[in-house]
């Protein structure tokens, strides 16, 4: 499981995005006690996919604000179009976020994460 780089958001002026393409599995680092940042997701394929966002420790029934109430151990992101692209603060799915973070049936997808820490 590759693991989703950051890109540094601290201090003043323009910098590199570090882009990631999606395997069918991947880990992303996420803090619980640090600012999370920003999740973009592009799909530039043919086709919609479907990522799901697991976090391994986390609980089994919450509600988040913006995504309903569910099980928190995973999540789905829904289907991204062709084309689409889609923003996610990451400090608003922070339950789903607990313990090893991995997004799965991400294949071709392309993700930067704006960290800002």
């Amino acid at each position: 499981m590759p693991a989703i780089p950051p890109t540094s958001m601290l201090g003043p002026g323009m910098r590199a995005a570090t882009e990631f393409t999606m395997t069918a599995s991947d880990t992303i680092a996420y803090d619980p006690g640090a600012p999370g940042g920003i999740l973009t997701i592009r799909n530039p394929t043919g086709g919609a996919i479907s990522p799901v966002i697991t976090g391994s420790a986390a609980n089994t029934a919450i509600a988040v604000p913006g995504w309903g109430t569910g099980a928190a151990a995973s999540l789905s992101l829904g289907a991204i179009p062709a084309g689409a692209a889609r923003v996610i603060p990451l400090d608003s799915i922070r339950e789903y976020l607990a313990g090893t973070v991995t997004i799965t049936g991400g294949t071709g997808l392309v993700v930067t994460w704006l960290r800002y820490q």
